[in-house]
């Protein structure tokens, strides 16, 4: 009974998420809870916590977990880098993981998750290539080929959020310091905190993502103006990725995935920038929505 049961775990920065899956993509629990926000331990003990709600849910134990983490894992140290939950960087939390739950505990980037996701049973399903998307708080995306994972050897195939904006000038990406140390990264232009900063510098105004949406939404002309020139923005990042890829279709998830000027408006706008001036990648949101990510995390439990 237990081998057909599967774990995915969902770390976020702000909240940490827990589903309890069968092999037939049929979701039986899931629960939500505040992360523990700088404090690692207490992190592994939420993570503990969560899966053993799970597994009183199924009524067994010994059930393979997966999670998906804001960050990576060292293919030399095994422990986490890039993790803008700062907390983890530094620790094997892998090691750390398998120890407390007594199994195999597989952990990949957050955005590898939503990529396995939307391609074993999403938006990505039947496609070769799935580039999938990240547009939240940061900017990530993960990469799928015929349904399996690339990571690559150190770990950060599909970092695009960390790339500069590609055809801006210098003096716009110096505007925009990046939590890597570096400026005019995709994230700070892409995330929604990105198009934030750009309302800011633009209107001297400082507005959360989603209420810039609904205004523009509504007609309102600086948010127009805000979200057009995000529009912008993503189309040059998400071309240069075709420009190397050229995957079968791009799934984007987090909140400005909600954003459905996207995609009205950026299929006539990619070929400006896609060379020989021809783009027919599908541009779609995630099919799962904000479940995508946790969904992810337990399929990587999965052997197959």
């Amino acid at each position: 009974m237990g081998s057909n049961w599967l774990i995915g775990i969902d770390l976020g920065g702000t909240k940490t998420e827990v589903i309890l899956m069968d092999r037939q993509s049929q979701e039986h629990f899931r629960q939500r809870v505040p992360t523990s926000v700088g404090n690692y331990q207490a992190t592994l003990q939420t993570i503990h916590a969560l899966v053993q709600k799970a597994e009183a849910h199924a009524g067994t134990t010994g059930i393979p977990v997966g999670i998906g983490i804001p960050g990576s894992v060292s293919g030399k140290t095994g422990r986490i880098k890039n993790a803008n939950s700062t907390w983890l960087n530094g620790q094997p939390m892998q090691q750390h993981l398998r120890e407390l739950l007594q199994r195999p505990v597989t952990l990949t980037n957050d955005a590898n998750c939503l990529a396995l996701s939307e391609a074993t049973d999403g938006a990505g399903r039947n496609h070769h290539t799935v580039f999938a998307a990240i547009l939240g708080t940061g900017c990530g995306a993960g990469i799928t080929v015929n349904g399996q994972l690339l990571t690559g050897p150190n770990g950060v195939a599909g970092e695009w959020g960390h790339n500069p904006l590609p055809w801006t000038p210098e003096a716009e990406l110096q505007q925009r310091p990046c939590f890597c140390g570096r400026y005019g990264c995709n994230e700070t232009f892409l995330s929604g905190t990105g198009l934030s900063l750009t309302h800011k510098l633009h209107t001297g105004q400082q507005q959360p993502a989603h209420i810039i949406v609904e205004n523009a939404r509504n007609g309102d002309p600086q948010a127009t103006e805000t979200l057009q020139q995000y529009l912008e923005h993503l189309t040059r990042g998400l071309a240069a990725v075709i420009n190397v890829l050229d995957p079968d279709i791009v799934v984007l998830g987090g909140g400005m995935s909600n954003a459905e000027q996207i995609y009205r408006e950026l299929p006539g706008r990619l070929s400006i920038y896609v060379f020989g001036g021809e783009c027919d990648t599908s541009i779609v949101k995630a099919a799962h929505g904000d479940s995508s990510g946790v969904r992810g995390a337990a399929w990587l439990a999965s052997p197959f």
